[in-house]
């Protein structure tokens, strides 16, 4: 005697609308958790740098200063008795020409590489991928033997050629992958056009990879602008020194007081115009980042 099947009835309504959504309370948990772990660090040294010494002390945590455990004193110490916005300059210019200085010079590189039939052109990447994997700090010893002997010690130019050769192999990699991208038909277009190579360069090709140059950019930016151990060593005069520098040797009132306060203020500071550069080139860092995954 054989049975029929059952027919399989699907579930109700009722017991779907019942049912916890396990995996998006998941999500949101792990966005959750993955916002205040990056924003907590931040967020506290700004909530440092605006207490009070006494709230900064106390035995109990001061979480969130109240109204009298409030001060701007530490930002204001900051650009009246250190002169903070002279290492903001300072930061400033190195920053931007060194970041200059790399895309001139590693732009037109990378096309090189990406268009032109160059001999030994897999040797050339082999040693920009090395030079790209070397550790910088390695090479201290050497180039403060050939400050010494130049005697660029307390000049810009100490910093801004370390900074510019470092980042030069990073930003020939990541634009050679862009320029490979582009479709060869619109440089062949510009010659038939009557353009030549520099004007191809410089009016087509270019503006076409304008986020992969603010991607590159920015990551050579933020590189010179928070260099520590070059700027700490090759410059030496005070009204020269850059900003991690500066607030390294922030002091306090006695010897053996840790200042807290203008610290936060100084790294609240420093970290501000990154912030603000990220911000404003959002948009293009994200068109970057999503061609070059593409890409790759």
């Amino acid at each position: 005697m054989t049975t029929a099947p059952q027919p399989i009835t699907p579930p109700s309504s009722e017991s779907q609308g019942n049912r916890i959504p396990w995996q998006r309370i998941a999500m949101w948990a792990a966005v959750i958790f993955t916002v205040l772990f990056s924003l907590g660090p931040p967020m506290w040294e700004l909530l440092t740098s605006i207490k009070t010494n006494d709230a900064i002390t106390a035995d109990s945590v001061v979480y969130i200063p109240s109204w009298d455990q409030f001060t701007f004193e530490h930002y204001v110490q900051l650009f009246t008795l250190n002169q903070f916005h002279i290492y903001i300059l300072n930061s400033l210019f190195v920053a931007v020409v060194s970041t200059l200085l790399c895309l001139g010079i590693g732009a037109p590189a990378a096309y090189a590489l990406a268009r032109l039939r160059i001999p030994g052109e897999r040797l050339v990447l082999t040693c920009v991928m090395g030079v790209t994997l070397f550790p910088y700090i390695l090479l201290f010893l050497g180039l403060l033997r050939l400050v010494q002997f130049t005697g660029l010690a307390n000049n810009y130019l100490a910093l801004i050629i370390p900074y510019t050769a470092i980042n030069m192999p990073l930003t020939i990699l990541v634009m050679r992958s862009f320029f490979q991208q582009l479709p060869k038909d619109l440089e062949d277009s510009a010659k038939i056009d009557g353009y030549n190579v520099l004007q191809m360069l410089w009016q087509i090709i270019l503006p076409m990879t304008l986020p992969a140059l603010v991607t590159t950019g920015i990551l050579a930016f933020i590189f010179a602008w928070n260099e520590f151990i070059f700027a700490l060593t090759f410059i030496t005069q005070e009204s020269m020194k850059t900003i991690p520098v500066a607030a390294a040797q922030l002091g306090g009132t006695s010897l053996f007081e840790v200042p807290y306060g203008p610290l936060a203020a100084a790294t609240v500071v420093g970290t501000l115009p990154l912030v603000i550069l990220v911000l404003f080139f959002q948009r293009k860092i994200v068109q970057g980042l999503t061609a070059g995954s593409v890409k790759g």
